[in-house]
């Protein structure tokens, strides 16, 4: 582990590949929310040949489903949820364009493999620290799926928000016990 890196989203490609496994990096600008049914509908609107909400190409997408607002700021609390979740969305948006993922937890094989095969990262936040992340979030839109409330999909302003690369596009990991759970 070296410097923090600093990050500009929309990523580039050149951007994916500078990053190894165990790089701490600070995201600034625009960054999407999607959970669980989100992202099913991202995934059936991409079967579909419809448009997404938002360009997929160098997005992030952050698993997460913000508290409400306290009065006086832009979002509630804010902490990640499990990644392993949206495994069987996650390799259809990578194709798609997708860069990088925040959230925590372990990744299945599916999705090691596609972050591979199209030059993309999946960064791990901190767990049960949503409050503190969510000073981070300078503004946040709902912009697609407002009917799933916290789960819908939100377009965050961020500046130095904190993540580590947990699975970089070499097949590399931070995780030392992933043979374990397979």
């Amino acid at each position: 582990m070296g410097e923090i890196r600093k990050l500009q989203a929309p990523l580039a490609d050149a951007d994916v590949h500078s990053l190894n496994a165990g790089d701490e990096v600070l995201i600034s600008g625009v960054v999407y929310t999607a959970r669980d049914m989100a992202h099913k509908r991202l995934c059936e609107a991409i079967e579909a040949g419809r448009e997404l909400p938002f360009e997929l190409a160098g997005a992030i997408i952050y698993f997460v489903g913000p508290t409400p607002a306290a009065p006086g700021r832009v979002i509630g609390a804010a902490g990640p949820t499990t990644s392993s979740r949206m495994d069987p969305f996650s390799p259809a948006l990578i194709a798609n364009g997708l860069k990088a993922m925040i959230g925590k937890g372990y990744r299945g094989e599916a999705v090691r493999e596609a972050l591979k095969k199209n030059g993309a990262v999946h960064l791990a936040t901190l767990g049960g620290a949503g409050a503190l992340l969510s000073k981070c979030i300078l503004a946040s839109e709902i912009i697609a799926y407002e009917e799933l409330g916290t789960e819908a999909v939100r377009k965050l302003q961020v500046v130095d928000f904190p993540a580590v690369v947990a699975y970089d596009c070499y097949g590399n990991s931070v995780y030392k016990q992933e043979s374990a759970i397979k």
